[in-house]
């Protein structure tokens, strides 16, 4: 009797002290899953970027730069048979900037000169060269695409509107890039969380993790923003951001052996100077 209670108090005590380990092992399998789940969506996304987005916005560009003047009186019906540029006249009845505490936006009322009734508010990204010239009062010419206003003039001087297509898709790609990078850190990071659920490291948050995640954000916003800024092809971006991103990685992981091994001479050193004693 008292050696079946014995490996019965045994039995219970190895239960509890393995409990932790299984508890943690569970939670590192349920982040895992939840990591793998985080790859896939950022997959889907980026496969959009890729096969909608981007080829879409290349389209409308290349269809807008392609559309010619439509003809004199043409009806509605022509105009989107033609896929032309319509010309309006307009009056602005107001021209305004507002600072939203990031940027400003610009942006003008216009209405019918036939019907006071009818008004429409068009947005720029810039200040010029026409916004600034742009008052109360003023006669204005509108250059019309698929429903949309994509410039104004006055006087000889024109504007393209927000609304105009731009040959501006480096944003775009850079952040499709973005998205296969950090669905590719997530899916590895969780597939070692499932491999082995007690021992996972080096994939965790702190330092890699964390260093990798940030260096791809920071890396896929600047590298986008600087496209957009020196009109360079958009598909430079596909090899630009993950060589940027390898660079600074190796860059910090140099850093990081070098401190650590800093850090263990110094160590060294301080234990010769105890033994000498």
């Amino acid at each position: 009797m008292e050696g079946a209670a014995t490996a019965e108090r045994a039995w219970a005590t190895a239960g509890k002290r393995d409990s932790p380990d299984r508890k943690a092992a569970g939670r590192a399998r349920l982040t895992g899953v939840a990591l793998i789940v985080l790859s896939l969506m950022g997959t889907v996304l980026s496969y959009l970027a890729f096969t909608v987005w981007v080829p879409g916005q290349q389209d409308r560009y290349e269809h807008y730069r392609a559309a010619e003047p439509c003809p004199t009186r043409a009806t509605p019906r022509e105009v989107a048979a033609r896929d032309c540029l319509i010309t309006w006249h307009f009056t602005v009845t107001k021209a305004e900037s507002t600072f939203t505490g990031k940027v400003t936006a610009y942006k003008a009322t216009l209405k019918d000169r036939g019907d006071d009734s009818w008004q429409r508010v068009v947005r720029f990204s810039d200040s010029g060269p026409l916004f600034d010239k742009l008052h109360r009062g003023d006669e204005v010419t509108a250059t019309g695409w698929r429903h949309d206003i994509v410039a104004l003039s006055k006087d000889g001087v024109r504007q393209n509107t927000s609304d105009a297509p731009r040959d501006e898709h480096q944003g775009n790609a850079a952040m499709g890039v973005l998205l296969v990078l950090l669905a590719a850190q997530s899916l590895v990071f969780g597939m070692a969380r499932l491999a082995r659920p007690t021992a996972y490291a080096p994939f965790v948050w702190e330092p890699y993790g964390r260093w990798l995640a940030f260096s791809n954000i920071c890396v896929g916003v600047g590298v986008g923003a600087a496209s957009v800024w020196l009109g360079i092809p958009w598909w430079t971006v596909l090899v630009t951001v993950p060589v940027v991103v390898s660079t600074v990685m190796v860059l910090l992981l140099r850093r990081e052996r070098r401190a650590a091994a800093g850090g263990a001479k110094v160590r060294r050193q301080q234990g010769s100077r105890v033994s000498s004693r």
